[in-house]
């Protein structure tokens, strides 16, 4: 199993919007590195989901359903989509604050380059924000 993060604009697509409708395809991806970590997501593995720009936190879990295929919103053979559904919430959200001053977590891709919209993360890393966000099963 592999784990990744993935960012959102809440204001685009929230954490919320994502549980109330129970799945998501993630499409308008549009950085060669961001398209190569889609497509290397493989059925059932987990998915940090990040609130991006305005709140800057880890929200909850996702988990792969449907691996990469042409991006729907786009008529150009390079771009994929990967569906999604959401699998646990963070009781507390991490916030980037925290994930910066973490010692466990002060290597990830988001801090190195917090701009990419999809990254992978090791298993320590993730496995550390379930527990700083006390994760609850939905």
């Amino acid at each position: 199993m592999n784990y990744w993060l993935v960012k959102s604009e809440p204001e685009a697509f929230s954490w919320d919007q994502f549980v109330q409708d129970g799945k998501a395809m993630w499409d308008g991806v549009r950085n060669y590195q961001a398209r190569n970590h889609l497509k290397a997501m493989r059925t059932g593995d987990l998915v940090m989901f990040y609130h991006s720009v305005s709140e800057k936190a880890v929200r909850g879990v996702g988990q792969i359903t449907r691996e990469f295929y042409p991006d729907p919103t786009v008529n150009d053979e390079r771009w994929v989509a990967v569906d999604l559904k959401p699998v646990y919430r963070l009781k507390n959200p991490v916030s980037l604050a925290t994930i910066k001053q973490d010692e466990r977590l002060s290597g990830t891709a988001l801090i190195r380059q917090s701009r990419l919209s999809v990254m992978p993360l090791t298993p320590d890393e993730f496995n550390r924000m379930l527990e700083l966000g006390e994760a609850v099963e939905l």
